[in-house]
């Protein structure tokens, strides 16, 4: 097992998983379990979904509405999941009549069950520079290696703190005792750079030779006498941004445990921890935020130093600023019995209201000035605004924020076509989705269809049936879709960005109208050169007429002279 620190050969490998004609396959929503199959019909509730497959012996449970024969007539009799708003569970994904999927209800679905996203270890290019006395190791192969030189782009002279440890045959074939070559990188990595905390990342390779990490971890932690902290991020089980998530869920287990007072009344006002990576910047301003409500922010998962990890204890409440962190807010909620506060999460100004009224309403405050703040930033954003009204945008799936970033330009005035996400807990993000279905109400637009674990092939059927304006995709769509005139922006830039608070809608609109203004700009030049080269064959044509008029003229008065 080697070590490998900065940039490496300039090299890119992506691997794009595509399920082209899923004719049988077996998925999971909600408790049930069911076959599908692929049908040339948008299917819209379980008694098309029987007459489609020709079966009666499927059963449908719970959420999915009544089971077959039990009189539902029609797609409106049919009740629908216990999502706010109300709406139907749906398994149908042909591309077929994909216009009838925009409906008054919410619509969830679920297609292949494959992740087509980026690799979730990339999270260590933001969190190795939240967390400032910490030090990540990517235990992987050198295609994990490559992946992080390219993705991160760190020059070597920056020093930065992480590092790959590569699996080499000795180590995949058992014939070096991974516990000692372990040992070895974290002596030479506390001799180098003595950081506080140093976080193991699991890839696909070590969950598939099955190497102990969480085993291996508190004996070498003891020997070593430093925190050793393991985080699971392999591509296999995770999406892109889950990544982080895994880490904050084994950071929360190293938190302090909150001291209640002994003697005398509780404290009339609880503590409230925010649990989500964030600049700096952004991070204080949403503190200050909190604050001008009279709310105090005691502390933040992750914190920029190990030593400041927020108290946790039945006492405290906590709140998330990413629709990610599911299992975060799980291990908050049941190792650490902390109360989790179920909010929109702040993306957009129409977001961040909702989500600080809610942290207000918990706490028994009443909010002050929300309102006109909010209408204050719509009011400076209004230059963009006017390019993206009546627009449509389709969300093909990557960080697990469509959903947030889709009712925020809902509230803007796009039509959204399609959300696809690659996962989605309905119960953490239960508000977002009410939010969404409100705001859709709210602007008169029909509400979008939800797809987790989108089928690729079936959504590139469904863009070309739709058109819509933009299309929010990863980098391996990009190009194609680009090239068959759909305007496209990575989604991987939304992760990235900043985009939380009042203050950063401008950003997301920016990111948003930039293929928008480009495209547009392109066509109005091409029109023009079309149009000045219609106008100098005109001119051409004029003057040759002219010429023969002309002649024809002159030849007649020859004749007549």
């Amino acid at each position: 097992m080697t070590m490998t620190k900065g940039p490496g050969p300039r090299a890119v490998c992506f691997k794009i998983f595509m399920n082209l004609q899923p004719h049988r396959l077996r998925t999971s929503i909600g408790g049930s379990r069911l076959l599908r199959y692929q049908i040339s019909a948008y299917v819209c509730c379980p008694r098309c979904f029987a007459a489609k497959t020709n079966s009666s012996t499927r059963r449908w449970r719970g959420t999915f509405g009544p089971p077959l024969g039990a009189g539902a007539t029609s797609c409106a009799a049919v009740s629908g999941d216990q999502i706010p708003g109300g709406g139907l569970v749906t398994t149908g994904h042909a591309p077929g009549l994909a216009l009838a999927a925009l409906s008054n209800s919410l619509v969830i679905e679920c297609e292949t069950g494959n992740y087509h996203t980026f690799c979730p270890i990339s999270c260590v290019s933001w969190l190795y520079q939240k967390i400032e006395d910490s030090f990540f190791l990517v235990i992987g192969t050198k295609t994990c290696g490559y992946f992080l030189q390219n993705a991160l782009g760190v020059m070597i002279f920056a020093e930065p703190r992480y590092a790959m440890a590569e699996l080499e045959e000795g180590d995949i074939s058992a014939q070096l005792n991974d516990y000692e070559e372990l040992k070895r990188l974290c002596l030479q990595i506390q001799q180098d750079r003595n950081p506080s905390v140093i976080v193991w990342i699991g890839t696909c390779t070590t969950e598939i030779i099955k190497m102990d990490l969480e085993g291996i971890a508190p004996s070498l932690e003891e020997e070593c006498g430093i925190p050793i902290v393991v985080a699971r991020a392999n591509g296999l089980d995770y999406a892109f941004t889950q990544g982080e998530d895994t880490v904050l869920a084994a950071l929360a287990q190293r938190c302090p445990e909150k001291i209640e007072a002994l003697a005398g009344p509780r404290d009339t006002c609880p503590s409230l921890v925010l649990f989500g990576s964030l600049p700096s910047s952004v991070a204080s301003q949403l503190t200050l935020e909190l604050k001008k409500q009279d709310i105090i922010v005691s502390g933040w998962l992750p914190a920029q130093r190990y030593s400041d990890l927020p108290e946790l204890g039945p006492s405290v409440y906590v709140c998330g600023v990413h629709p990610f962190l599911s299992r975060t807010a799980t291990t908050l909620m049941r190792r650490r019995k902390a109360k989790l506060i179920g909010a929109p999460f702040p993306i957009g100004p129409d977001g961040t209201r909702v989500w600080i009224e809610k942290i207000c309403s918990v706490f028994g405050k009443t909010p002050q000035g929300l309102q006109v703040r909010e209408q204050e930033i719509w009011n400076s954003c209004e230059d963009y605004l006017e390019l993206v009204r009546g627009k449509s945008v389709f969300f093909m799936g990557d960080n697990c924020l469509e959903i947030s970033l889709a009712r925020f330009l809902a509230r803007c005035g796009m039509i959204v076509y399609e959300i696809g996400i690659p996962y989605m807990d309905k119960r953490f993000q239960a508000a977002e989705l009410n939010l969404l279905f409100e705001t859709c109400q709210f602007m008169n637009l029909p509400i979008p269809r939800i797809v987790e674990k989108p089928d690729n092939y079936n959504q590139v059927q469904r863009i070309r049936e739709l058109q819509p304006d933009l299309v929010i995709t990863g980098m391996a769509h990009s190009n194609p879709l680009e090239a068959r005139g759909i305007s496209t922006k990575w989604s991987v830039e939304f992760t990235f960005a900043q985009i939380h608070g009042f203050t950063n809608a401008r950003d997301i609109l920016e990111l948003v109208t930039r293929p928008l203004r480009r495209n547009g700009a392109l066509r109005s030049f091409d029109e023009f050169s079309s149009g000045g080269s219609a106008l100098d064959t005109s001119l051409l044509a004029t003057s040759d007429k002219s010429k023969s008029l002309q002649t024809s003229s002159t030849s007649l008065k020859s004749h007549v002279w």
